[in-house]
Parts: C-alpha cells; structure tokens; sequence
C-alpha cells in the first residue's frame, strides 16, 4: 500500500490579518482624500496643483503612449549598475577593514567626513570629471550606496561574536573558512540592512541626477515638464517614482531581509505576530 500525501491545511484567514493587511493603505487614502477637499475648496491654479482624477488621467495617457515605460527603464538601468557597484565595492571593502580593528578605526573618520557629503552636491565636479553619460550615474548612485553598505557591512563583521570563531578554529577551520562560514553569515542581517538603505538613497540621488544631466529617464521626464508647467506630469512622475521605490523595497528587499535574519538564528520565522 502507498501512502496517500496530505496537503497541508491552510490557515484560515481571520479579520485581524485581513485589517493589518488594509491598514497600510488606509494613510494613503487619507492623502488623496485630503488632497481631493483642499482643490474643491481653495480651487489652485492647475499650473501648480491639479486635482487628483487630472494627475490619473495623465497617468494613464502617458502609460498608455509608452512613454512612461521609456522613462522607467531608463532609470532603472542606471539604478541597476550603479547599486550593483556600490554594494559589491562597499562589501568587499567592508569585510576587509572590519577583520582588522585598527583598519577600521583607521577609516572611519574619512567615511564619516565623505558619507556626510551628499551624492548630488557632487554632481557640477562629476559632469566636468566624467561629462553626461552613464558614468555620471553610475558614480552619484555609487557614491551614495556604498558608504551605506560600507558601515554597516564593518559593523556586522565585527559585531560577529569571537566566541563562535574561535570554537570554529578550535576544530580546525581554517582562517579563509571562518570568514566564509561564519563571519559572513553573522554579518549578513547587517549588509542588508546596509543594502535597503542604500537602495532607498540611490534611487533619490538617481532621479535627482536626471534632472539634470540624462535625455530620459523619470527625473529628466519631471525636468522637462517643468519647463511647460505641466503640473500633472510632475506629480504623477512622483507617483511613478514612490510606488516603484514602494515595490522594489516591500517585494525584493524586505523579503531577503526576513529570509536572511530567520535563516541566521535572530528570529525564528513564528516570533511574528506571537
């Protein structure tokens, strides 16, 4: 006889989680509300703020034209190449001067005095330095992920406890081993924590770069649509930007961020909601 697999129930859904699921929504419907009653009172210019169903509707003309879709690519490229090089230098780097305390005290004042300098504030040297181009994006997006990922990745390094270590070299692990099995792992909920950061500013100083220095792209789009006094595009680009930043940060990072911290011990994946 074969034994019959039995699918696990699921769990039922109850009213507690269907609330907490709604309750992000609801301060977002408060804004557009808010937003609806303060036009049909003062009634501004629409040069300067447009009421709500004028920014959908704009929003809409302009997915459908596939100029929207242009745009985000666009900048998403950039924003792609630009983390990926932030957050590969600011690891490596990190885990480099993390093993060596001396190193680390070493560095640190010159991190804090360029990590308190913001990406953009650069943007008129780069533009003489690199000129318009992909360079110039790939530089601001780096300059601000990697001091993010940077400290956070040397914090986690040496926040790793010694006691595990050491019973690790005590069994015969070698240096190179420790580091891969159990530094690395011990520092992981930091790095990405770093990494969310660090994606997070990226992606402003990214659409803060375009709107002056790209020919595309969403920050270039809100730039160009200033000149006409387009209102309507402006704010529905802003929509654009938010919900991308939304998307990206609850359907990649939080996600890994979870999986990472539960998969290294800090929490237990059935400590939420206990």
């Amino acid at each position: 006889m074969t034994a019959i697999a039995h699918k696990p129930a699921r769990k039922p859904v109850r009213g507690r989680d269907i609330v907490w699921m709604i309750l992000p929504a609801i301060p977002f419907v408060l804004l557009l509300a808010g937003w609806t009653i303060y036009w049909a009172i003062v009634r501004p210019n629409m040069g300067t703020l447009p009421p709500v169903w004028t920014v959908a509707q704009t929003l809409w003309q302009i997915t459908a034209s596939g100029e929207l879709l242009g745009h985000i690519i666009a900048s998403l490229g950039r924003l792609v190449a630009g983390v990926s090089v932030g957050i590969v230098t600011g690891v490596l780097l990190g885990f480099l001067v993390g093993l060596n305390k001396r190193a680390a005290e070493f560095v640190y004042p010159l991190v804090i005095f360029f990590s308190a300098i913001s990406g953009i504030v650069w943007l008129p040297l780069v533009i003489g330095w690199l000129g318009l181009g992909p360079a110039l994006f790939i530089f601001l997006i780096w300059n601000t992920v990697f001091f993010l990922v940077f400290q956070n990745t040397v914090l986690g390094v040496q926040l790793v406890s010694e006691v595990l270590e050491l019973g690790v070299r005590t069994l015969g692990g070698s240096r190179l081993h420790t580091i891969l099995n159990v530094t690395a792992f011990g520092a992981m909920p930091y790095i990405m924590s770093g990494i969310r950061s660090g994606l997070g500013f990226g992606w402003r100083a990214l659409i803060a770069a375009e709107l002056v220095g790209a020919s595309s792209g969403l920050g270039q789009m809100i730039f160009h649509a200033a000149e006409f006094h387009r209102a309507d595009i402006i704010l529905a680009g802003c929509v654009v930007i938010g919900l991308l930043s939304l998307l990206m940060d609850r359907l990649i990072l939080v996600p890994l961020e979870r999986r990472t911290i539960e998969r290294w011990g800090l929490v237990t994946p059935g400590a939420k909601g206990a």
